[in-house]
């Protein structure tokens, strides 16, 4: 599998787990869901630049 491919495998991911938080359990939490999907965003980013990363 390429670098592109990967790099969209993983994004969808993301966005998979977000969506699903969201909707199981911070439905009508806005600042709650706001707060857990930056949360969300920023442990896939550390992942990302701790495991993935290529120099």
């Amino acid at each position: 599998m390429g670098r592109p491919a990967a790099a969209v495998l993983y994004v969808l991911a993301m966005v998979a787990v977000v969506v699903g938080v969201d909707i199981l359990f911070f439905r009508h939490h806005f600042w709650e869901r706001l707060t857990v999907n930056v949360g969300i965003v920023l442990v896939f980013a550390a992942f990302y630049v701790r495991f993935l990363k290529r120099s």
